[in-house]
């Protein structure tokens, strides 16, 4: 069974034209009943995923490089498939929907430096590929280029979603030797704004007594979702004991469905309506036991459901419509989902006859266009990113 994590998160001189010339994709409509499929290359390798779609169309995820040893941030744009590179270490990623408008992709990549204190933090599980030791970093990528972002005295960050206004979101290690971290982690790591333009870096606080916090997307208006609990092995699990919304810098604890671990925001959208997951009760040990959900921007949690008698289901993306994609996943494997009007669609059932099998759905645009992770022979390892298409 593949799920999102491993490769897929899971999982862009030419590249400045691209960005120049990428035109506005139409305004938001409710969608079809029916999607074309549009494969999407890889750089090489035999595995990838598309994760982010904004309303341009860019398609930005993740893609190995051929021998499947290393991955790179990939963005896939009008027939381009381009390698956005690392910040000299061996791999990157586009991990989250990022949704930016104006030409700027943030991701992890890692650097050139070993880590320090042996940690593993929170980013080769979205590489998918052998670990390597090397520090890990959030990247902001725009015209080209590639800038680092920064730490709050540690040693790693993450950059996972951007607005409009150059804002992005992520989390970032400090210097404290937190106790409730799991070895190999060892840092403590709070949820951050980062302003790349001016290199302003904004620490935004755990819930009570939380420890560690981690932001996962952003909107226009600058409300941060995210989650809050124990440093734990910052990758998920207890460090996401809480799920947040931050407004002015100041974190409100949102509902959960009765776990103690795995709630997490995904994704929000400019009305304030954010999509992700949530633990039922009895998860104690830390197993994911999770259905995908909605925090409606006037209160509350919304239990999506699952496809059939899966056991799991997880959302990734929220449009503006209100529309949310995922995966749910059981005894038969993983399959993308489409949820509107309080319905959860296999998004399997929504293609031609012959289309390759949608593992997961990652990020859903205004004009209903969606990125994720397919596969044809799915009995191998071999997958690749997609675009759906809305066919009216």
């Amino acid at each position: 069974m593949r799920q999102r994590g491993g490769m897929g998160v899971a999982a862009i001189a030419a590249v400045a034209a691209v960005a120049v010339a990428a035109p506005a994709h139409g305004a938001s409509k409710k969608t079809p009943a029916h999607y074309r499929v549009v494969r999407l290359d890889t750089l090489g390798g035999t595995a990838a995923g598309g994760n982010s779609i904004n309303n341009r169309g860019w398609v930005t995820g993740v893609s190995n490089l051929s021998g499947d040893q290393t991955a790179h941030a990939t963005l896939w744009n009008q027939g381009a498939t381009v390698d956005l590179g690392t910040l000299g270490g061996p791999n990157s990623a586009v991990a989250w929907p990022v949704k930016s408008e104006n030409g700027l992709i943030v991701g992890i990549s890692e650097t050139t430096d070993d880590q320090p204190l042996g940690e593993i933090f929170s980013c080769p599980a979205f590489f998918g590929t052998p670990l390597t030791g090397k520090v890990c970093r959030g990247f902001a990528w725009r015209d080209g280029a590639m800038a680092r972002m920064p730490t709050l005295g540690g040693d790693n960050s993450y950059g996972a979603g951007a607005n409009d206004s150059g804002e992005v979101v992520g989390w970032a290690e400090n210097a404290v030797h937190d106790g409730t971290c799991a070895p190999p982690q060892v840092l403590q790591f709070h949820a951050v704004i980062w302003r790349p333009k001016s290199g302003d870096l904004v620490d935004l606080p755990p819930l009570g007594n939380d420890s560690s916090s981690a932001a996962t997307a952003l909107n226009e208006r600058s409300q941060v979702v995210g989650i809050s609990g124990r440093c734990d092995r910052a990758r998920g699990r207890f460090s996401a004991a809480h799920a947040v919304l931050w407004q002015d810098g100041v974190p409100r604890e949102l509902p959960n469905l009765g776990g103690v671990a795995w709630n997490t925001p995904t994704a929000i959208n400019h009305h304030g309506d954010a999509a992700g997951f949530s633990d039922f009760a009895g998860d104690q040990g830390g197993g994911l036991n999770a259905h995908a959900v909605l925090w409606p921007r006037d209160g509350g949690i919304v239990d999506l459901g699952v496809i059939g008698d899966d056991p799991l289901s997880l959302a990734f993306g929220i449009n503006d419509s209100g529309q949310i994609v995922g995966q749910s996943i059981g005894a038969a494997g993983s399959r993308a989902f489409l949820y509107e009007d309080g319905v959860m669609s296999n998004l399997n059932d929504l293609v031609d006859a012959g289309s390759p099998f949608l593992i997961y759905a990652n990020d859903i645009n205004d004009a209903g266009e969606i990125a994720g992770q397919a596969c044809t022979a799915c009995d191998t390892t071999e997958t690749f990113a997609v675009e759906l298409i809305p066919v009216p």
